[in-house]
């Protein structure tokens, strides 16, 4: 805790000039190369180019088992820049980017962990490996499952990561496997008036294929979600038809093979609309990742040091803009909802009630551990397939935030930001010095999750041999 307060102004420094190069799924080399510099001027020895991805890196030091990962992330979203530090909407460049998940503080975080540990291996000489990876791609690209299908997490005894958030929180319940997958039509151009029947149009495939999968969704399980983009609509001029349009789809659901069926039966309503058009229809495989498997040994372990490790101390400053965030949130979804839902004992959930209503949720949440699948997807997933992985979130962000908007954007430099980044460095580094001083936690974490596959089969990647990685918006 200590070593990681001294690098206090080096670590948020990181984070806010990976905030200032906002970059899409595997094209962030900005922010690898920030993260890769700090790596290497604290000692590690730095591995690039990891898995053939070109902004995938590694970071390692010690020796010997166990081995414990960090998972940092660093990419941004599109259509989110933001001006920071302001409680209004302000993008600086129409159209740009933005840090709309925290992944600039999130890659800072887990990288405040590998240092304490490198540093608690050095001071101890106890046996053990620490290894920082950096994972391109995790918004919308998937980049840990590409990287676990080339073995880059086999050699792991377990691993931890962390997502900015609202809560401070060890993360449960499971995310929903997902696959993405672009559906590309051709047809013939032509006249609009003078000659359309000459014409094949491929939006017109577009769209009737968009309308076969709004039937569908009544013929799924209820927990799917399928969500489209057009990408390419044909060009410009009603007059003209189109010859060319693309539809980007993302399939989800709680296992990967109920993805599979999902996916297979999209693919037969992009063949049917291509049929009724006269048009043509090329199928893409872009990435899919899997659910997450718990692991309650490892959660046991955060929580613990959760309630332990102090809670950062907010300012009247921080409590104030925090408030001004939460005042420019048009809908806001109903304060843990999920976690009442879910906790396990009344006095649990009246406890989760008692703080609806806050600026800043300056708590910790009561360990409440579900198998049930949450609404979104991380290819964290795919890492707990390989080895035991657990997770937690800090208060990051101010309580009302929602995801994914420009609200994190604006409170990524934050006081706030800094402070639980640190508290989420300290949380993971002190949950891997427990398994280093009590290694039979890992053989325990290791048997719960046999247990829970049913045997030590081998991970399976959803992504098939031969797809590689496609930067955002080059789809």
């Amino acid at each position: 805790m200590e070593l990681i307060d001294s690098k206090a102004s080096f670590l948020n420094d990181l984070g806010d000039r990976i905030w200032a190069s906002p970059e899409l799924a595997f094209t962030e080399h900005t922010s690898a190369e920030i993260l890769i510099q700090a790596l290497e001027e604290e000692g590690f020895a730095v591995t690039r180019n990891v898995a053939d991805i070109d902004t995938a890196f590694s970071g390692r030091f010690g020796s010997g088992k166990p081995v414990i990962g960090f998972l940092g992330e660093f990419d941004a979203l599109s259509s989110l820049s933001q001006e920071a530090g302001v409680a209004e909407k302000k993008a600086p460049v129409a159209g740009g980017c933005g840090h709309g998940c925290g992944h600039n503080n999130l890659g800072v975080g887990s990288l405040a962990a590998a240092i304490a540990v490198k540093e608690y291996l050095q001071k101890t000489g106890k046996p053990g490996t620490v290894i920082y990876y950096g994972c391109p791609g995790e918004e919308g690209g998937s980049g840990k499952a590409f990287m676990a299908r080339e073995g880059v997490f086999d050699e792991l005894d377990c691993a931890f990561c962390w997502h900015p958030g609202t809560v401070n929180a060890v993360t449960s319940g499971s995310s929903l496997a997902n696959d993405q997958i672009l559906y590309s039509f051709t047809g013939v151009s032509a006249h609009a008036a003078g000659a359309p029947h000459l014409g094949r149009s491929a939006l017109d495939a577009v769209e009737l294929m968009n309308v076969g999968v709004n039937f569908l969704r009544e013929h799924v399980i209820q927990e799917a979600r399928m969500h489209y983009a057009i990408v390419n609509a044909g060009g410009y001029s009603p007059n003209v038809v189109q010859p060319t349009a693309d539809v980007l789809y993302l399939l989800r659901a709680p296992q990967a093979s109920q993805v599979q069926e999902i996916y297979e039966r999209v693919n037969d309503i992009a063949r049917g609309a291509a049929l009724m058009t006269g048009t043509k229809v090329n199928i893409k495989f872009i990435k899919a990742c899997s659910n997450t498997v718990l692991n309650l040994t490892l959660e046991k372990v955060l929580q613990k040091n959760m309630e332990e490790i102090p809670l950062p101390e907010y300012t009247q400053a921080d409590r104030e803009f925090a408030k001004a965030i939460n005042d420019s949130v048009e809908n806001k979804s109903v304060p843990f909802d999920r976690l009442i839902r879910r906790a396990p004992t009344e006095e649990i959930a009246e406890f989760l009630r008692s703080q609806i209503g806050k600026e800043i949720n300056d708590f910790v949440v009561p360990l409440i551990h579900s198998e049930e699948a949450g609404g979104g997807s991380t290819d964290v997933g795919d890492v707990s397939w390989v080895c035991p992985t657990a997770q937690i979130t800090t208060a990051t962000w101010s309580a009302d935030t929602p995801g994914h908007s420009w609200q994190i954007v604006a409170q990524g430099k934050s006081d706030l930001a800094h402070k639980s980044t640190l508290y989420a460095g300290k949380v993971l580094a002190g949950a891997a010095i427990d398994l280093l001083e009590n290694p039979e936690l890992i053989e325990k974490a290791k048997e719960e999750k046999r247990k829970k596959l049913g045997s030590d089969k081998p991970y399976i990647c959803p992504i098939p041999k031969g797809v590689v990685p496609t930067p955002m918006g080059k789809q």
